[in-house]
């Protein structure tokens, strides 16, 4: 077996120093900490929105690309809409067309309204005929009693009055029938008129719908990495890229319960990068969780109980994120400094804070 050569060694060897030295200064610096400051050590996060499809389809074209800063409200994904245009075309059509059948149910309705004032007008005349008959029928029977007219008058009166009474009676149902005209005409226009509020929902479910396509940026960030690509067909609810919002970073720690009680929301916090020991970077913080994260199978003794972990939160400044947001980046390890008591002065360490 080969052994390694002695420039390789060398340089193992200065990489396993430098990483020894750190470690070193991160241990003396904890160490020298003053008792109302706690430490913890952690990663930067920050809030991750997934950019999804609503309905599913085919992805038609992503305009950022991984790394890109974004606004909010910029265009990130196109989905394909011809389906949907060919549909708001084909629902125009029928809102058209639903208004053109308004437009016929009035006409219809004013004809039926036309036909019940002719029905009025030949009831009238079926009454006035149908009257005069019926004088004429009585004042031929008080003739017919005296002999004064002959028989066969006396049918002929009973008959006209008769026709006449079953003329009347076919007026009026003609009348009503030109009554139920209108009402029928008139369900026609309510019934046109609902078609094309149909007609209107559905264009405006459908160009929601093509708005729903244009997928934008809900707030200000960086796109992480692409989850799908051009050209995928995706289900609904499909994730097509990943967002960071670079206005809400933060870095996790864990406190044991001793120093997690004497935590408050807002107390100042310096964050100190591995990548940038140099800086300090002032943060607050901003959540603590009420419940532990990490418990014992038991919990009867001090001892015990000064093993509970507590999660905290250290957000730092927006305004500071938006100066270096270029350098802004998730996942970095380092240290965070909480000052437990707001009136221990900050370590000379910890006194060069990034403005």
């Amino acid at each position: 077996m080969n052994m390694p050569s002695r420039p390789l060694i060398l340089v193992l060897l200065v990489i396993l120093a430098s990483y020894g030295g750190y470690y070193a200064w991160s241990g003396a610096q904890s160490s020298a900490l003053p008792e109302g400051i706690a430490a913890g050590n952690g990663r930067i996060e920050a809030t991750e929105i997934d950019i999804a499809a609503l309905t599913g389809g085919r992805i038609a074209s992503i305009h950022p690309v991984e790394g890109d800063f974004v606004k909010a409200g910029d265009v990130l994904v196109q989905m394909d809409v011809v389906q949907l245009n060919a549909q708001k075309r084909q629902a125009e059509a029928q809102l058209r067309r639903t208004e053109i059948g308004v437009e016929t149910a009035k006409a219809m309705v004013t004809q039926a309204k036309a036909q019940r004032r002719a029905a009025e007008a030949a009831v009238d005349q079926a009454q006035a005929v149908a009257d005069a008959a019926a004088q004429r029928f009585a004042r031929s029977e008080q003739l017919a009693k005296s002999n004064a007219i002959s028989q066969q008058v006396l049918d002929d009166s009973r008959a006209s009055d008769r026709q006449a009474k079953a003329a009347l009676a076919s007026a009026q149902a003609s009348h009503a029938a030109s009554q139920a005209g209108i009402s029928a005409a008139q369900a026609q226009v309510v019934d046109a008129e609902a078609a094309i509020e149909a007609a209107k929902a559905s264009i405006d479910a459908i160009t929601a719908s093509i708005d729903d396509a244009t997928l934008k940026s809900p707030r200000d960030g960086r796109i992480q990495y692409r989850i799908a690509q051009e050209g995928e067909i995706i289900g609904s609810g499909g994730r097509i890229l990943s967002l960071v919002d670079l206005s809400d970073v933060y870095m996790t720690i864990f406190l044991p319960t001793s120093q997690a009680g004497r935590v408050r929301l807002g107390a100042e916090v310096r964050l100190v990068m591995d990548a940038a020991p140099q800086s300090v970077i002032p943060a607050t913080v901003s959540y603590v969780a009420d419940v532990a994260q990490f418990t014992p199978k038991t919990v009867e003794t001090a001892d015990e109980r000064e093993k509970l972990m507590f999660r905290v939160r250290a957000r730092i400044d927006p305004q500071l994120l938006t100066q270096y947001i270029e350098y802004v980046k998730t996942g970095l390890p380092g240290m965070a400094y909480l000052r437990l008591d707001p009136n221990v002065e900050w370590p000379a360490f910890l006194t060069n804070v990034v403005e």
